[in-house]
Formats: C-alpha cells, sequence, structure tokens
C-alpha cells in the first residue's frame, strides 16, 4: 500500500486560484492519498476583522480561549469544508476530518517551558496517538481524508496543533505498513537560500546542513517546525519527504528533497 501525504499552507489556502490549482495536482496523484492543510493568514484575516490580536513565537500561534474558538471555527469549518467541496467538484471522494474525529490524532496540550503556548496540542512521539486502522480503512474505501490542524486531548478539549506536525505523525504511523511520501506543499519552489529569489532553492538537504542552516538563522519562523518536522518523518520511517510547490508533486526535480 503506498500513500502520498500532501500538506498545503500559506497562499495556497488563501488565494482562491491557487488553491483550485493546489487541489487539481493533488487529485492527480494516483493511488491512496491524504490531505492536510493549515490556515493561518486566513485565521489572522478572520481575528483582525473581529479585532482579536494574534501572538506568533518562534513560527507558533498562541492559543489562548478566544483565539482557540477562532481557529476552530477557522480551520474545521470555513477552510476544511470548502476544501471538501472543491475535492468533490474535482471528482475525488473526500471526508473532512479534525483531529477528534474518530479519534484521529489525539494530543496533549504543550507543556510550559518558558513560553506559555495556551491551548496549543503536541502529539506523542512516532504517531502512537493516531488512528492509523481507520485512516487505513477510509483509504481502502476509496475515500480521501483530509485533515485540518485541530486535534483533542482525549478529556474534551479541542487543540490548536501544527499541520506539520500533524503530517508527519500520521505519515510516521502509517509507515510501518506502508510506503509512505510525505509532501510539504506551499507557494515557494523549495527552501530558499535567498527569501527574495525564488530561483534559490536548495534541491537537497540533509539533516546537518539543517542543522547548520537553523543554528545560523539562515532558516527561520515557520521554516523551523517545517523541516523539524520533515526530518522526523524521515527517521521514523518514512520513505521519502518533499517541499515545493503542488504542481510538482509527481516531478522528482524543481522541489527541495529532504535527506538524512
Amino acid at each position: 500500500m503506498r500513500i502520498h501525504i500532501v500538506k498545503i499552507g500559506g497562499n495556497l489556502i488563501n488565494k482562491e486560484n491557487l488553491l483550485h490549482s493546489s487541489l487539481k495536482y493533488f487529485c492527480k496523484l494516483r493511488g491512496y492519498k491524504i490531505l492536510i492543510h493549515g490556515g493561518g493568514r486566513k485565521a489572522d484575516e478572520i481575528s483582525n476583522k473581529m479585532g482579536i490580536q494574534k501572538n506568533i513565537v518562534q513560527g507558533r500561534r498562541i492559543t489562548d480561549k478566544e483565539t482557540l474558538d477562532l481557529v476552530v471555527m477557522t480551520y474545521a469549518g470555513i477552510l476544511n469544508k470548502n476544501i471538501v467541496a472543491l475535492l468533490q467538484y474535482y471528482k475525488c471522494n473526500a471526508l473532512g476530518l479534525c483531529g477528534a474525529d474518530g479519534n484521529c490524532v489525539q494530543s496533549f496540550i504543550r507543556k510550559e517551558t518558558n513560553i506559555d503556548y495556551g491551548y496549543v496540542g503536541d502529539i506523542d512521539i512516532k504517531g502512537e496517538n493516531i488512528n492509523a486502522f481507520l485512516i487505513k480503512f477510509l483509504l481502502r474505501n476509496h475515500i480521501t481524508p483530509v485533515f485540518c490542524s485541530i486535534t483533542h486531548n482525549g478529556l474534551g478539549q479541542l487543540l490548536n496543533t501544527n499541520a506539520d506536525t500533524i503530517a508527519s505523525n500520521i505519515a510516521i504511523s502509517l509507515a510501518n505498513e506502508c510506503k509512505v511520501e510525505l509532501h510539504f506543499c506551499f507557494e515557494k519552489k523549495g527552501v530558499l537560500r535567498d527569501i527574495k529569489d525564488n530561483e534559490s532553492y536548495f534541491h537537497e538537504i540533509n539533516f546537518h546542513l539543517f542543522k547548520k542552516m537553523k543554528k545560523n538563522h539562515i532558516i527561520k519562523d515557520g521554516m523551523i517546525p517545517k523541516l523539524e518536522n520533515a526530518f522526523f518523518a524521515l527517521q521514523n520511517g518514512v520513505s521519502k519527504v518533499s517541499i515545493g510547490l503542488p504542481e510538482n508533486l509527481n516531478n522528482v526535480n524543481n522541489k527541495t528533497i529532504l535527506c538524512l
């Protein structure tokens, strides 16, 4: 069983034309596939309209109770259901889910260190709190799961959880029995050397280079958790991880390939 897991974010979700084209490329993937989406910028847009101030630290959103209600409404509601409706339009039979649905993704409230992230969820190591049985059941019955970045802690509490983290842990949970390829898609060709030059992307990044770039602040903000999750997936059985444009999902070139 070969599974493609695709995470989309950034302007691919915000801009209608990019979302349509991204979903078209996703639907062209042969075989079993799973879609995972973030939506931080849409949440920013709605929070501005509602007068709710955002607070981002180290690429992650601080989530108080008011912000949690906002992101649940945005991620699990507006974005998730619009994406599912578009996939149905493109003849991909999709089912929109958050982590609480079918107990698919259980997490725990992030432990305070020097930063209190609020209602933010982390997932236990190596995908152990993923309902892989249900996910594989859906796939075998030709239903494409579409996960938003909301999980739950098993105690009745929804939690805001990084979509890259969800993607990597779902990938790991399925990698024991399946060949899993994980693709992080956004509006850039890959991980850029120069943020102002879209052609400056790395064709390949190994773990040593990642640590060096992180130390030297060549990569920062949201790219740090993305790459951390990418390498975590590779270290735990996922066969391939790439970062780049949706149009290159089926292309072995023109994107950043991660390797250990």
